[in-house]
């Protein structure tokens, strides 16, 4: 048995179901589950003390493209719309081998880490050169953040009609071939799980009618969850129903994509029909805020959709789009875009945590993650509030208005992999610096 308890919180946020928030509390941790809260807790194992200090669940982060942390910035797309944007790095990823993929992965995953997320879905859609989802799920172990890779896909080239090059798209049989390899060897179903796989088409645009349909049906079989993008722009709308003859949730629902286990990337140009769609079926919503409007796309209508019973929860997308992957920056931008859309009132600081939080492990169909509450996971995020960013604030619990960015402590499963704002899984500098390495090698080949 392991044993930590987590002392003198000066304020928990929990999450939990009445969202109580707490002064001067302990949280006793047991075997990666949080076993009690309340004062005066002791411990043989290790104690934390938390004075001065916000915790809150983990953040959960419900969309991401890991890899491209090593094309951040990349000159050709620094100010382009989406479809030009890809146009200019699909040939870079092109280049990338299982190395490129791992290394990529793992300062993505910590750079969520320091900024307080403990779970993180990845979309990867590109396998080039030998790379395998598995690059990303060992990043993952190796790090100790709890993770959700999906297994993503393009089968339509230039050559058929579509966007990506046609080096980069796979025969669909080998795709669900290799989605059911994925799933058997990797997925874990159970409560506390540390990796689960889904499957995920990358978007209508780059996919079959008939794969969007299989991909379903597979997943369904193998009770795994399904993620694609839909609906991000005016373009992608346009493309839908010229292609189509209907817009993308009317698409999505005659292919099987809606339902309590489907959730579905950006959603900004959602309509009043297609947002009752998707709260009548349960399907869910991974906002990216940074990314919208860095590729112009629009503000999703986020408001709208929590108004409507629709589980939304953040993403901070591609760090070639965003390009950070920084959570708390997030879910203080998702907060601001709906104030600039409805009003000042529309979204306070705890609502747009809560969506960083429990919003997302809803979405990501973890009811076991998201809250501090007896019985659930040790997913847990320590903030202090003594710095400059926090000094002369009347609430510190408005983390999203006044309050750090980086994380002090972070506990996955129980696990304490930040500690004083350091990772304690992995040599950081060292990641960093072969990083680089691999993005010169990458610009010197453009």
């Amino acid at each position: 048995m392991t044993e930590t308890v987590i002392r003198n919180a000066a304020t928990l946020l929990t999450m939990d179901d009445t969202r109580r928030e707490l002064s001067g509390i302990d949280i006793r941790i047991r075997d990666g589950v949080i076993a009690e809260i309340g004062t005066g807790l002791r411990s043989a194992g290790e104690t934390l003390t938390a004075t001065g200090c916000v915790v809150t669940p983990g953040l959960v982060n419900t969309h991401h493209h890991l890899n491209q942390t090593l094309t951040r910035a990349v000159p050709g797309g620094q100010d382009a719309l989406l479809f030009g944007w890809l146009q200019t790095l699909y040939p870079i990823w092109g280049r990338f081998t299982p190395d490129h993929m791992r290394v990529s992965a793992q300062v993505g995953l910590a750079e969520l880490a320091l900024s307080g997320c403990t779970l993180c879905s990845d979309h990867l859609y590109v396998y080039p050169n030998g790379s395998r989802l598995e690059d990303t799920i060992e990043a993952a172990q190796s790090l100790g953040i709890r993770f959700q890779p999906t297994r993503g896909a393009m089968s339509i080239g230039e050559s058929a009609g579509g966007l990506p090059p046609d080096a980069l798209v796979e025969a669909e049989a080998d795709i669900l071939d290799d989605m059911i390899r994925v799933i058997d060897r990797f997925h874990d179903p159970r409560e506390g799980s540390m990796c689960r796989v889904g499957v995920a088409p990358c978007s209508p645009f780059s996919v079959s009618r008939e794969l969007m349909r299989d991909s379903a049906i597979l997943a369904r079989d193998k009770g795994v969850m399904m993620h694609t993008h839909l609906a991000e722009n005016d373009q992608d709308i346009a493309y839908s129903k010229a292609q189509f003859g209907c817009r993308p949730g009317q698409y999505a629902e005659d292919l099987g994509w809606t339902g309590a286990d489907v959730w579905h990337a950006h959603c900004v140009k959602l309509d009043v029909q297609e947002i009752d769609l998707f709260a009548k079926t349960g399907t869910g919503v991974a906002h990216c805020p940074c990314s919208n409007c860095r590729l112009g796309s629009g503000i999703a209508p986020v408001r709208a959709m929590r108004d409507a019973g629709v589980r939304v929860g953040l993403g901070v997308d591609g760090s070639a789009s965003n390009d950070t992957s920084n959570l708390v920056a997030e879910a203080r931008q998702a907060m601001l875009l709906q104030r600039v859309t409805r009003g000042a009132d529309a979204m306070s600081a705890r609502e747009a945590l809560e969506i960083a939080t429990r919003g997302g492990a809803e979405v990501l169909g973890r009811p076991d993650c998201g809250q501090i509450a007896v019985g659930k996971r040790a997913d847990i995020a320590i903030w202090d509030v003594s710095g400059i960013e926090s000094a002369g604030s009347w609430d510190p619990a408005a983390l999203l208005l006044a309050g750090p960015t980086r994380v002090r402590d972070l506990y996955v499963e129980g696990r304490r992999i930040v500690a004083e704002g350091q990772l304690t899984t992995q040599d950081l500098p060292l990641m960093i610096e072969t990083q680089n390495r691999l993005a010169r090698g990458l610009a010197e080949m453009v």
